[in-house]
């Protein structure tokens, strides 16, 4: 019997994708949304039976307050978090907060499924390699903790990063090509290093692993910089003023 369910993550792409896949698999979405604030307020009034909910910073404050007002209004809605391998600190905030499992963003779609199925008949759905890959890093803490987004991004040249932040908009290669003020040929060039960088297959998988360990924030944050400082260049001087003594 399928599940009856919502997929909530503030980047619409990845919500609506995981959505199309879960109900070619039988199950009933109420909802793929990409709400930047009120995910609570949308679940509430939906009451699924399961919410897949998606962050990208499973260990900031405040990560999980949407799962401590759908716990405290809908009771028996079963959250399970879509998220990035996180610190011990992540996982335990999601269950802490009322969460019924925690599933690695790269897992495939019958993972997913599985988490499901066991979140909606009350079991806590998370994979024993995450809780012991957990208690691994409690007990041997990383003196610097990698910044996996910050690692992905100095891979990419300015170029690409641009490509990269267009592709999880949803643009394709007509539309990238158009906005770059390239060749689609050139575009296409483009979006296959990015790939290729990435170390994944599809411009889907890219967005993904984008959005999950925060490459996707960092990637924007780098073109408005370049945007900015290009404008600063080429910006006009203002005239001299004029010139004293005769």
């Amino acid at each position: 019997m399928g599940v009856r369910l919502m997929v909530v993550d503030d980047h619409r792409l990845l919500a609506e994708a995981l959505a199309s896949a879960l109900k070619l698999r039988g199950h009933r979405v109420l909802a793929a949304a990409a709400p930047s604030a009120g995910a609570a307020d949308l679940v509430v009034s939906r009451a699924p039976e399961v919410c897949l909910l998606g962050t990208a910073t499973p260990a900031e404050p405040g990560a999980f307050d949407p799962v401590v007002r759908i716990k405290r209004e809908r009771p028996q809605v079963a959250v399970v978090v879509l998220g990035p391998v996180p610190s011990p600190l992540g996982i335990a905030a999601a269950f802490a907060a009322g969460a019924s499992g925690y599933v690695r963003h790269n897992e495939r779609i019958e993972g997913v499924e599985r988490a499901m199925m066991k979140a909606r008949a009350g079991e806590a759905a998370v994979d024993p390699q995450l809780l012991q890959g957990a208690f691994a890093e409690l007990l041997n803490p990383a003196a610097q903790p990698d910044d996996e987004g910050a690692r992905l991004l100095q891979l990419l040249t300015p170029r690409e990063v641009e490509v990269l932040v267009r592709v999880a908009e949803g643009e394709d290669t007509r539309l990238i090509a158009a906005g770059m003020g390239i060749a689609p040929s050139t575009a296409r060039t483009h979006v296959q290093r990015v790939l290729m960088k990435l170390g994944v297959g599809s411009r889907l998988e890219a967005a993904a692993l984008a959005a999950r360990t925060g490459l996707l924030d960092r990637a924007a944050g780098a073109t408005a910089a370049a945007t900015a400082a290009a404008a600063r260049v080429i910006a006009p001087r203002p005239p001299a003023g004029p010139q004293g003594g005769a």
